[in-house]
C-alpha cells in the first residue's frame, strides 16, 4: 500500500506545494532579479577611456560639502571601513552589494540623479563591483581613480592633483631595473677576475701494461 492511499489530503498538497516551486523556479530563470545591461566589453572600453573615473581632485568640493550630487560608497568591510575612511563616506561591503537591500539602495541613488563614487584600499580592488554595476545598469557608478591609499597620501593636497597624476601608475617598492643591472654587473665582474685565473690539471699516472 502506497503513503497516498493512507493520507490522500497530504499527498495533494504536497503535489501542489511541488508544482508552485516548479512554477516559481521556471519564472525566475525567465525574470532574474538581476539583468545586464552591458557587456564586459563596453565597460573595459570605458575604464581604459577613463569615462568611469571619479579623479582625486574632484573630492574637494565632496568633502566640503558643497557637492550634495555624489555618495562616496566604501567597499571594504566593517572592520576596516571603522579604521579610517573618506570622509562622509557610506559602507556597503563589495560581498554584501548585491543584496536586495542594497540592490534597491542603489536604483534609488539613481533615479534621485546621485553619482555614486565606489571605492576599495586600491582602486584594482574596486574595478570588479564598478564593472558589475555598470553590467547591471547602473550608470551613475564611478570608480575613485588610486583608491583609498592614494587619497590618504594625499588628502592634504587634493586640489593639486592633476588627471595625470600618479594615481594610476603606482609607485614601485623597489627598482628592480637597478637591482638586475647591479646583478649583472657583479656577474660581469666575477667572470672577468676568474679568467685571469690558471687552472693546472693534474696528470693522471701511467697505468703499466700487462698483468699477474
Amino acid at each position: 500500500m502506497h503513503v497516498h492511499e493512507l493520507n490522500p489530503k497530504r499527498t495533494a498538497v504536497t503535489l501542489v506545494l511541488f508544482a508552485i516551486v516548479i512554477v516559481v523556479g521556471l519564472f525566475t530563470m525567465a525574470n532574474p532579479r538581476l539583468k545586464y545591461a552591458q557587456t564586459p566589453g563596453e565597460t573595459l572600453k570605458m575604464l581604459r577611456n577613463d569615462a568611469g573615473l571619479f579623479f582625486p581632485h574632484q573630492l574637494v568640493g565632496v568633502l566640503e560639502g558643497n557637492n550634495d550630487t555624489v555618495m562616496l560608497i566604501d567597499l571594504r568591510n566593517a572592520f576596516e571601513f571603522g579604521r579610517g575612511s573618506i570622509q562622509h563616506a557610506e559602507n556597503i561591503s563589495a560581498v554584501e552589494l548585491l543584496s536586495e537591500e542594497n540592490i534597491d539602495r542603489l536604483e534609488q541613488l539613481k533615479s534621485n540623479g546621485i553619482t555614486v563614487v565606489v571605492f576599495a584600499d586600491n582602486q584594482l580592488e574596486a574595478n570588479g563591483p564598478w564593472m558589475l554595476l555598470r553590467q547591471l545598469g547602473f550608470d551613475n557608478i564611478m570608480v575613485l581613480a588610486g583608491g583609498y591609499d592614494y587619497y590618504k597620501k594625499r588628502q592634504g593636497n587634493l586640489s593639486g592633483t592633476a588627471e595625470n597624476d600618479t594615481y594610476l601608475l603606482g609607485t614601485a617598492d623597489y627598482n628592480f631595473a637597478e637591482i638586475a643591472s647591479g646583478t649583472i654587473a657583479a656577474g660581469k665582474s666575477e667572470d672577468a677576475s676568474k679568467s685571469g685565473l690558471s687552472i693546472k690539471r693534474k696528470r693522471k699516472p701511467a697505468v703499466a701494461e700487462g698483468g699477474c
